[in-house]
């Protein structure tokens, strides 16, 4: 099974006898804007037009827990995300696919809550909304209850400590622009920089022009340059575990395991004892 689909693919599948559960998770990171721009906001984007038969789900509420200590997108309480999953009609014998409007990232971290929560069988369309072909549709579908209850894995997930850990044992990957892993500028969170010893891979060099992910084959070369190799324990963060969970499905389409440190920056510089690298040395 692959992590991504094709939107062609998608087309074919909803026409089928047992079609995917469909979920909107259209999401922009929320940063300072232009004075009198209005915030995004991905419910009224789904209002205006979807992949019929979609469900909208909103990251900020039901993919995240509330901002704090553990970071700005810990973890949802997972009766809560096991209850929106199937208020969204989301069932353990019925595919799952995720989009969101072509970033990429909101969609790549529904799939990895819904994977890491033990649903079998989850993809994101790549390329998002803007590679779907089909008409739209502004009505919002009323699914059956579905009957999914998330059963988290024992691997997949990193917290702080372990993040540093594999730092210096395996391979650590950076998800964020260059000039904030070498801590030139740092719009977000306290402090800028790197966890010491990871790994600048930036997810915007995992996509081609259209936003579609990379051949596996040059994903693979990529994060092979990067130190990845078959017997490589690899972890990723980002700011705030959205992008990163990305580049988890990035090492996916490549055939590579890999884990997510979820509270990712955001958790990590809201402690001052911790240690921060700066510049492109991951040391």
């Amino acid at each position: 099974m692959t992590a991504i689909i094709s939107a062609a693919a998608l087309a074919h599948d909803l026409t089928g006898d047992s079609p995917p559960v469909l979920l909107d998770v259209r999401w922009q990171l929320g940063v300072a804007k232009a004075a009198g721009a209005p915030a995004f906001d991905g419910r009224a984007e789904y209002a205006a037009g979807h992949i019929p038969g979609a469900v909208f789900v909103d990251l900020d509420r039901e993919l995240a827990g509330a901002p704090g200590v553990r970071g700005r997108h810990p973890l949802p309480d997972l009766a809560e995300f096991g209850a929106a999953m199937r208020r969204a009609g989301v069932t353990s014998g019925r595919p799952v696919v995720v989009y969101d409007g072509g970033q990429g990232w909101a969609a790549a971290r529904a799939w990895w809550l819904l994977r890491w929560t033990g649903h079998p069988d989850v993809r994101v369309l790549d390329g998002g909304l803007p590679a779907w072909r089909g008409e739209l549709s502004t009505r919002a579908p009323a699914p059956a209850e579905g009957d999914f209850e998330p059963s988290p894995g024992a691997a997949g997930l990193l917290d702080a400590d372990a993040a540093a850990e594999l730092a210096r044992t395996g391979v650590l990957l950076d998800a964020r622009a260059g000039e904030r892993y070498r801590g030139e500028v740092e719009p977000i969170d306290r402090v800028g920089g790197h966890i010491p010893g990871a790994v600048s891979a930036p997810t915007t060099e995992n996509v081609g022009p259209d936003g579609r992910f990379l051949p596996a084959a040059e994903l693979k070369d990529r994060f092979k340059a990067l130190g990845v190799s078959e017997d490589t324990e690899v972890g990723v963060y980002c700011g705030s575990g959205v992008s990163a969970a990305h580049e988890v499905l990035a090492l996916a389409v490549a055939g590579i395991p890999a884990a997510l440190y979820v509270g990712s920056w955001s958790e990590w510089s809201s402690d001052p004892s911790r240690p921060v690298a700066v510049g492109a040395d991951p040391r």
